[in-house]
C-alpha cells in the first residue's frame, strides 16, 4: 500500500512540475526496479540522486529507520521529433538491520522531500535533454545531513557498487589532518614569542655594555685628573 502511494505521489508531482517546465512536450515517469547504473541505451541520459532523505519500514519486525543516504537512479530520454520524453526511476532499497530479513523494503518520503527531488530531476532534464543552463533552476534541498553511520552491508546501492557516502575512516583521516595542521601552526606562535624574548635580552645586554663603556670612560678620565 505505502509503495503504491509513494509511486503515485512521485508521478503526481513530476507531471505537475513538467507541465509548468515544458508544457509543449509530453513526459512519462516509469518505476523500473531493474534499472542499472551506467547501463544506458543509445540516446538515454542518467541522473543519480545520492543523498536523498527517506524513511524505511520493515513489514516483518515493524522496525522503522531514517536514512540520509537513499539513492535514486533516473534514466531520461527525449524524442525531439515526437516532443515526447520518458523517465525511468529506481529507488534503491535497504535491508532491515534489526531482524536481518532478506527482503529489501521500500522507502517512503515526505511530500516536501519529493518536491525537492523532482525539482533536481527536472534541472538535470533541462541540462542533459534540452542543453539548458540548469544553474538558474538548481536547488540544494534534496540532501539532508547525515544523522548517523551508514550500514553499507544492508544498502542495495552499496551492494551494486554505487559509492554514495563518506566512510568513517575518511572522516577520522580528515580530522587527523586538521589537527596536525592546526598543531603545526601553534609552534610558530611560540617561536615568535621566543624570538621576542631573545630580542629583548640582547637589547638589555647591549644597553649594559654601553653603560659599562661610559662608566669606564668616566673612571679613566677621573684617574687621569688625579
Amino acid at each position: 500500500m505505502s509503495t503504491s502511494l509513494t509511486t503515485c505521489e512521485w508521478k503526481k508531482v513530476f507531471y505537475e512540475k513538467m507541465e509548468v517546465a515544458k508544457p509543449a512536450d509530453s513526459w512519462e515517469l516509469v518505476i523500473d526496479p531493474n534499472l542499472k547504473p551506467n547501463e544506458l541505451a543509445p540516446g538515454w541520459k542518467q541522473y543519480l540522486e545520492q543523498h536523498a532523505s527517506g524513511r524505511f519500514h520493515c513489514s516483518w519486525c515493524w522496525h522503522t529507520w531514517q536514512s540520509a543516504h537513499v539513492v535514486i537512479l533516473f534514466h531520461m530520454y527525449l524524442d525531439r521529433a515526437q516532443r515526447a520524453g520518458s523517465v525511468r526511476m529506481r529507488v534503491f532499497k535497504q535491508l532491515c538491520y534489526e531482524c536481518g530479513t532478506a527482503r529489501l523494503d521500500e522507502s517512503s518520503m515526505l511530500e516536501e522531500n519529493i518536491e525537492s527531488l523532482v525539482d533536481n530531476l527536472i534541472t538535470s532534464l533541462r541540462e542533459q535533454c534540452y542543453n539548458e543552463d540548469g544553474d538558474q533552476y538548481r536547488i540544494h534541498v534534496a540532501s539532508r545531513p547525515d544523522g548517523g553511520p551508514h550500514h553499507s552491508e544492508f544498502c542495495e546501492a552499496c551492494q551494486e557498487g554505487i559509492v554514495h557516502w563518506k566512510p568513517s575512516e575518511k572522516l577520522l583521516e580528515e580530522e587527523a589532518t586538521t589537527y596536525t595542521f592546526s598543531g603545526a601552526s601553534k609552534p610558530s606562535a611560540q617561536e615568535g614569542s621566543g624570538y621576542n624574548f631573545f630580542s629583548l635580552r640582547w637589547c638589555l645586554i647591549g644597553a649594559s655594555l654601553c653603560l659599562l663603556i661610559v662608566y669606564l670612560q668616566f673612571s679613566f678620565r677621573g684617574s687621569t685628573f688625579l
